[in-house]
């Protein structure tokens, strides 16, 4: 078994155990790709942090700015200064893919500043074991240097699955509705492969079409990463080939397998990349060998590990490395008027902040864990919205 279909119709292929973290079959594993809307994957990793540590939760509005709205197809087609709860921005990306509800969770979640999530984005890929992958954008939109592997995305996957299973489900969501529109995920083998649960679908022109679909059987959990194929057939066939195969591999006892076929470098308008595309030996064994030991270790730090903490936001002015946020305003002179009325209700000095994306954010900085977390309670029990930020 060399390739699950002809070598021209997709760049890369992964199979593995989802519980145990063994690659049972992969085909340019480490080959650099577009990674398109996979890249929310890390998107929603990242959400989902923010809701284990109380920075949102599901029931939080967050703001969406001019640049969000502006956002390419495909989107909701959110208005600016319009809100949109944390629980529907989670499924617009999981479900529909949306660019503009990727740019609100990012703005939101760093600053005001896609850019800044992006880096955070990076950072975190990094800790986790994703050795070639990097990100410039929340969405996956056309950029030469936003690259990932096989090999990175499938790490990333598990890492989800394993720190945030709570939150698994919205990867299953077969359909969604919202304003009074039904949209259908666009992960065809939800309906149609047994066991599957989860989880993304992925396209650029560049890119080419991608998929990580995982399915339970018979007690296994598998995952399988398909990059770059000819058309959604070829990418959801393929996926599905991978899986079955996956399961009989387990069930027999079979040796894994590794190969590598020719594939052309990613198509690139500018210069080289910032990340090397060369599959080296530690990365990719011979195919008569057993899957490479650093995907098993980097699989490890990925998912036994608690979730990397990290540091954002502005530096703060207080002692304390948490914030608190009231919102964010199309107008100064609205969020002007937030920090009097948190002043009048709460006692507190907040501060305005241009995000650079057009609105003006209300926040305190300064604060320990504790002190923020009562703020926000106090907040709450005097009508003001707001969210824990680090």
């Amino acid at each position: 078994m060399c390739s699950f279909a002809n070598a021209a119709q997709y760049r890369a292929a992964l199979v593995a155990d989802m519980d145990t973290g063994r690659v049972l079959f992969q085909e340019n594993a480490t080959q650099l790709n577009y990674p398109a809307s996979l890249t929310k994957i890390m998107t929603l990793y990242l959400t989902f942090d923010a809701l284990e540590h109380g920075r949102l939760s599901l029931d939080d509005y967050l703001i969406v700015s001019a640049s969000a709205a502006n956002a390419e197809p495909v989107k909701l087609g959110l208005s600016a200064g319009s809100k949109i709860r944390v629980e529907d921005a989670i499924k617009a990306l999981a479900v529909y893919s949306a660019n503009d509800v990727a740019r609100v969770l990012a703005e939101n979640l760093k600053g005001g500043q896609e850019e800044s999530f992006a880096d955070l984005m990076t950072r975190v890929a990094k800790q986790i074991g994703l050795t070639n992958t990097n990100f410039e954008n929340s969405s996956g939109l056309p950029n030469d240097d936003h690259l990932s592997t096989a090999r990175d995305i499938a790490l990333l996957s598990m890492a989800v699955y394993k720190h945030f299973p709570q939150y698994w489900h919205f990867f299953g969501i077969k359909t969604w509705t919202y304003n009074g529109k039904t949209y259908t995920n666009g992960n065809r083998l939800l309906s149609s492969f047994n066991g599957c649960d989860g989880m993304k679908t992925g396209y650029t022109k560049k890119s080419k079409y991608s998929l990580v679909a995982t399915a339970h059987r018979d007690g296994m959990h598998l995952m399988s990463v398909v990059l770059g194929a000819e058309n959604k057939d070829v990418r959801a066939n393929v996926a599905a080939q991978m899986l079955n195969r996956g399961f009989s591999m387990l069930t027999n006892g079979e040796a894994p397998i590794a190969t590598v076929s020719y594939v052309p470098p990613v198509e690139r308008t500018t210069g080289e990349s910032i990340l090397s595309s060369a599959p080296t030996d530690r990365d990719m064994p011979p195919a008569s060998s057993a899957p490479a030991t650093t995907f098993s270790s980097a699989y490890n730090a990925a998912t036994s590990n608690a979730m990397p903490q990290y540091r954002g936001g502005a530096i703060s002015a207080g002692t304390g490395g948490t914030g608190v946020q009231f919102g964010a305003f199309s107008s100064e002179s609205a969020a002007r008027a937030q920090v009097a009325n948190v002043k009048n209700k709460l006692g507190v000095n907040a501060v305005v902040e241009p995000t650079g994306t057009g609105l003006y954010r209300v926040r305190v900085y300064g604060l320990s864990d504790s002190a923020a977390t009562q703020l926000k309670s106090s907040a709450a029990s005097n009508g003001i919205d707001s969210y824990v930020f680090h």
